[in-house]
């Protein structure tokens, strides 16, 4: 009997401005029951708990927990419950690991590959589709010794088509918003092969549907023999994010997994842009990009990401920027939120973008010289929103500048020295923050504690201080 191993990629549905869930119902611990049985071996066989041992369902609650980077509790708090309802992919989550493959040698044999796309969606061009699949193939075929050509009739190695509901594979879809996607890993017959949801709307570049592009390239990880990953910004992690197809590069954990089946690329262009790697909130010697507010949460930016942390939630969630807001820049130099608009301003080179929720402000971006920086300056390092003055301090290099929110305009007499009015801050600010009654300025790992009235400094914190490790 072939062994045919689906994997099933759905949707990543937005995280919306809102509190967690008040309150686990008896309905929820049994839709968390069902899912720990689909997704990490949960089975009825185990019988009951021995005096003073672990359950057998906070054995697993703890295993979901720890690949998601939850709170390791063993209990189905909010967020666990949160992350169990987000549309997901249905392979099994049980290897925790950074990168994941199937096992049992489900790789091809061959480096040479054929496709054939047998049907089309109406969403998009013809065109669109075949640049759309094409791109997503040569994501792997750059980092490795695979090649793909394009067949236009008879059997390929990977068959591709659109479908909906039953579609001849036993697998059905489920309609808009659900799955949005399966493929077979490498083996005999169907193995390989990646269906698409003909309910759902894809798109070519726009981000009002799912780009397929995305889409196909994880579903293909999956036809090369990769599972999935704990890592949240690699492309073989569970859940559909947004990256913009022009400017993709394949994160070093896919990297690093599709290498293990099938070696590095040979004729790889040493031009080639590196890899990225997830930024890690367990690394002690992390210097963030900035951190900033956002209608109670604390945002800590670091390169594409950010984490999103309140008081309702017991763990940091690790989100992609242009996940979250598919117009913002893919990284940024400063953030800060503005009462005055009631938004979150983020910084880039030249550029300031404002985003109210989920979307872009009108007008926005705009050059920083509108806050009226001077042209000689070429980024902004930090930025802080001062409650007690109502005024937007830029921090750039060792100087900085005083912004008034209500009147918007510089304040005169700056720049000004940091360490004039903060004592001992003689380095550049590299995140900026007040919380608490109290101003809290970041310089490299640490964190420098001031007073609001007369900037004394009080403690030096490292700058996990507000973004604690979760590990256990």
């Amino acid at each position: 009997m072939k062994t045919l191993i689906l994997s099933v990629l759905l949707s990543l549905a937005v995280t919306v401005y809102c509190l967690p869930i008040p309150q686990v119902t008896v309905q929820d611990e049994n839709f968390a029951e069902n899912y720990l049985k689909r997704f990490f071996n949960l089975t009825e066989e185990t019988g009951p708990t021995r005096r003073g041992g672990i359950s057998p369902v906070a054995k697993k609650l703890s295993e979901m927990q720890r690949f998601f980077g939850l709170n390791i509790s063993g209990k189905l708090d909010t967020d666990t419950l949160a992350m169990m309802k987000k549309p997901r992919c249905g392979v099994p989550d049980e290897a925790v690991a950074r990168f994941s493959t199937f096992g049992n040698n489900l790789k091809w044999e061959k480096n040479s590959l054929t496709y054939r796309i047998e049907s089309y969606t109406p969403d998009m061009s013809t065109a669109e589709v075949d640049e759309s699949i094409e791109k997503a193939l040569q994501v792997w075929a750059k980092v490795t010794p695979l090649r793909f050509t394009r067949i236009y009739s008879g059997t390929a190695d990977i068959m591709i088509s659109f479908g909906r509901q039953q579609h001849g594979d036993f697998y059905p879809f489920d309609g808009p918003d659900g799955t949005l996607a399966h493929a077979f890993a490498p083996s005999p017959g169907i193995g390989g092969d990646a269906h698409f949801d003909d309910d759902e709307t894809f798109t070519f570049r726009s981000t009002a549907g799912y780009v397929l592009f995305m889409v196909a390239a994880h579903e293909f990880g999956h036809s090369m023999g990769l599972s999935h990953s704990d890592d949240p910004g690699a492309l073989m992690y569970p859940v559909y994010s947004y990256r913009n197809p022009d400017t993709y590069v394949l994160p070093r954990d896919d990297v690093k997994g599709i290498q293990s089946l099938y070696g590095p690329n040979p004729d790889k262009d040493p031009l080639e842009p590196t890899a990225p790697t997830t930024p890690d909130i367990c690394d002690s010697t992390m210097v963030l990009d900035d951190v900033s507010t956002l209608r109670g949460e604390m945002l800590f930016f670091k390169d594409d990401f950010f984490w999103r942390s309140y008081p309702q939630r017991n763990a940091p969630e690790q989100t992609l920027i242009t996940s979250f807001w598919p117009e913002a820049p893919v990284s940024i130099d400063a953030a800060y939120e503005s009462h005055e608009l009631d938004s979150v301003l983020l910084f880039k080179d030249r550029k300031v973008w404002a985003f109210s929720g989920y979307d872009l402000v009108s007008g926005f971006p705009k050059p920083i010289t509108s806050f009226g920086l001077p042209k000689n300056v070429k980024k902004v390092d930090a930025a802080l929103y001062d409650s007690e003055t109502a005024k937007t301090l830029f921090f750039v290099g060792t100087n900085y500048y005083s912004y008034d929110e209500a009147r918007k305009t510089m304040d005169p007499g700056f720049p000004k020295r940091v360490d004039d009015t903060f004592s001992g801050m003689t380095k550049k600010v590299t995140a900026a923050i007040q919380l608490r009654g109290f101003t809290y300025l970041y310089s490299g790992p640490y964190m420098f504690e001031y007073s609001l009235n007369g900037g004394s400094l009080l403690r030096v914190l490292r700058n996990s201080y507000f973004l604690p490790c979760n590990r256990s």
